[in-house]
């Protein structure tokens, strides 16, 4: 039974973080409709040269989190799976894999973010 909770909580993580990706995506996608909402007005200071063109850091980041939160849930699934037979053949020995890579992902994230804040869009 703890195997199978363990296996839950990753996949809330994996979905948590992949939520994550899909509002940093989508909020980059809302400010740059603003921009050229904003920069379409006769009135307005800001011109269409500053309307940025493509994908962004927030588009590229986002996509990012949505592909490693799917990676993290098959990889959960994987780890779910191998420690079953574990399990019914008695052999288990914890494995960190899966808990360095969330450890990793998450210091990424926040460094990145913190980098993003700081120097600004």
């Amino acid at each position: 039974m703890a195997n199978e909770r363990t296996f839950l909580s990753w996949i809330r993580t994996s979905i948590g973080i992949m939520a994550f990706g899909f509002v940093v995506e989508k909020f980059a996608l809302f400010v740059r409709q603003a921009s050229y909402f904003f920069s379409s007005q006769k009135h307005s200071a800001v011109s269409l040269d500053t309307v940025q063109k493509g994908p962004g850091y927030s588009s590229i980041f986002g996509i990012l989190l949505i592909g490693l939160g799917a990676l993290m849930g098959v990889l959960a699934f994987i780890r779910y799976k191998k420690i079953e037979r574990e399990i019914d053949k008695n052999t288990y020995q914890p494995s960190l894999l899966l808990d360095i890579l969330l450890t990793i992902s998450i210091s990424s994230i926040g460094i990145f973010l913190i980098i993003y804040l700081i120097y600004g869009v």
